[in-house]
């Protein structure tokens, strides 16, 4: 995810002021590296560097650039480490083309190899740089420049929000939007283009909204859109938007965790584009371990223990998960057979480096899944999976949660099929409800909203609770306990239903609230026991289960979350820990705490 912005002004030639501000309210979209191209007198300048933007203003002056027309962009690494030769804007050969973009082109390479052979020099290690190049090659064939950047946009695959300036078109920008968003900002003597709202707020209300395989141009009083898809012109009338600046940063929502919920099956659907090489590499790694460890700290770790329980159903070897701090002291069984996987949200979770690097000293190879590229754990693995989730501003983390179990369950099945425990036509329909699978998460959150607000008034009243899971329903039930106590300040055990006979059973008493993940395996049966056991203790249980399930008759119809059926019970927690993230949320609004910013917690710890 990456922050893009454009701007024409009408008489003035401080573009470059606009686009760093602008810049600035987009920085939670990427913040790796930061650069802007401007147009003036016939040529394209660009100032770009890795860093912040403050220290890549302070470093280039961005302001100082002066004219009329330009772009900037604001980066979050995907392909290419953040660097000052892969951060946009970049240039086709002649230095006359300017383009940023935001999303993931998937047939890259082969573009790339294409534009190679017929002599154009890359600078980047992005799949960016290709688009100015295949424009420049439409040019050299005597098209005109519009025309040269529709052909080249329709020789994309994957997602794009793409914005280009060209010196032989300096009163206008061109763009184009598929998957990933892009919206146009229109006033009496300036227009912009920008990635989301709270970029160009501050300069108009007036905002016309992008659609997938929308193109054209804009300019001051001028504006095309014609639709790829439909083959035909389209008019997109302007709305007025009325929201604050901070509400607009937060897409409408009252809280970044909130939006981030929401912004899961997006989240989701974008991590379904980690290549299946990347894939494939890393799997072979485990197949060929003799052991294999999983290591983490808070939400990261439930995601290892979801992802050990899968690997475990599929190869027959020591698989286990481990909380990134005890490694040192426990001292597992690490050699130079083991694969290690280190899964961390922002990269530099100091516990788990420590582990890594411990690791790495008894032999073992050592990987890794971030959600960070180039951070500390990335750079210091012997191979890495950077997740797609894009940058996520909630201290409590909840789409990199389901990110991280999404992508383990992929690297599971992978190695299940390389290992022969899965032929290839079993891998392939387990994939494709991987890819599918945002779209019931979106559903998931649909139904589960109003149900957990009216639950939230409940839990906000009691002082503890119960979340109880067994086999691939603990992790869930674990996760689901952390972020009531994360945000809301409840006192929330995750236990295994089976263990809550053995001591925590003392504590249920009338209205005690115990929440049950019931996805439909072998765990189905026992878990219904345990419901009855609490229920005679005078509990009050709170159930979540698949669609049609006659577990759900164990609860009162306002206390079962229904998921819908026909996903593999093995990626359950990636659906069933959706109500439990809004239940929390929903509690903390209830008691009147900020779920942004849970007291004494950091979204990145990096100390031991």
């Amino acid at each position: 995810m990456c922050g893009i912005v454009g701007c024409i002004l009408q008489g003035s030639s401080e573009v470059a002021k606009v686009l760093r501000d602008a810049l600035k309210s987009l920085e939670y979209r990427g913040y790796d590296s930061v650069g802007v191209a401007v147009c003036s007198e016939g040529r394209i300048t660009v100032k770009k560097d890795a860093g912040k933007l403050e220290e890549v203003d302070r470093k280039l002056n961005l302001r100082g650039l002066k004219g009329s027309v330009g772009i900037g962009h604001t980066r979050w690494a995907t392909h290419g480490r953040p660097s000052q030769e892969n951060a946009h804007p970049h240039l086709d050969c002649t230095g006359t083309i300017a383009v940023a973009h935001n999303g993931i082109i998937e047939n890259y390479s082969e573009l790339r190899s294409e534009l190679a052979a017929r002599g154009h020099v890359f600078r980047s290690e992005t799949d960016t740089e290709v688009v100015p190049h295949l424009v420049e090659e439409g040019l050299k064939r005597g098209l005109p420049l519009y025309e040269a950047f529709k052909q080249a946009v329709s020789r994309l695959e994957g997602s794009y929000a793409l914005v280009m300036i060209a010196a032989s078109s300096p009163s206008r920008i061109y763009f184009a939007r598929k998957d990933s968003p892009l919206v146009l900002g229109l006033a009496k003597k300036a227009c912009y283009v920008c990635s989301d709202i709270p970029a160009i707020l501050s300069y108009t209300r007036d905002i016309v909204t992008l659609r997938n395989y929308d193109i054209g141009y804009i300019g001051v009083g001028e504006l095309w859109i014609e639709n790829l898809k439909l083959k035909a012109p389209v008019k997109r009338a302007p709305m007025r938007v009325t929201w604050s600046a901070e509400a607009a940063q937060k897409g409408g929502y009252p809280h970044f965790m909130l939006k981030e919920i929401h912004e899961q099956p997006t989240a989701l659907r974008e991590n379904s584009r980690i290549s299946r090489e990347q894939l494939e590499k890393m799997a072979k790694h485990v197949v060929d371990a003799d052991n294999v460890l999983l290591i983490a700290a808070g939400t990261s770790y439930h995601a290892c223990l979801a992802g050990a329980i899968q690997l475990l159903n599929y190869l027959r070897k020591p698989i286990s998960a481990m909380i990134s701090s005890e490694v040192q002291f426990m001292k597992p069984h690490i050699d130079s057979r083991t694969a290690l996987i280190a899964v961390s949200q922002s990269g530099e979770t100091m516990d788990t480096l420590k582990a890594m690097r411990y690791a790495r000293e008894m032999g073992a190879k050592v990987l890794s899944i971030v959600n960070v590229f180039g951070s500390t754990i990335h750079r210091e693995s012997d191979d890495t999976i950077v997740m797609f989730a894009g940058p996520e501003i909630g201290v409590a983390a909840t789409k990199t949660f389901t990110a991280q179990v999404h992508t383990l369950s992929m690297l599971a099945v992978k190695a299940a099929e390389l290992s022969g425990a899965l032929d290839h036509g079993e891998a392939g329909k387990l994939n494709m409800q991987l890819r599918e699978i945002w779209k019931a998460a979106g559903e998931v959150i649909r139904r589960s909203e109003i149900k957990a607000k009216s639950l939230a008034e409940y839990f906000a009243r009691r002082h503890s609770c119960f979340y109880l899971g067994r086999g691939i329903g603990l992790p869930t039930a674990l996760e689901g306990a952390l972020k009531m106590k994360e945000i809301a300040y409840v006192h929330a055990e995750g236990y295994p239903a089976g263990e809550s006979k053995h001591g925590p059973i003392a504590l249920v008493e009338e209205g005690f609230p115990v929440v049950f993940i019931a996805p439909r395996d072998e765990t189905r049966a026992k878990i219904a026991g345990n419901i009855e056991e609490m229920s005679a203790r005078g509990a009050k249980p709170i159930i979540v289960c698949e669609d049609g399930d006659q577990l759900a008759e164990y609860t009162q119809p306002d206390c079962a979350f229904h998921i819908p059926p026909g996903y593999s019970p093995l990626f359950s927690p990636i659906l069933y820990v959706l109500p439990l993230q809004l239940l929390a949320y929903y509690t903390a609004i209830t008691r009147g705490y900020d779920p942004d910013k849970p007291r004494n917690l950091a979204k990145s710890v990096t100390v031991e």
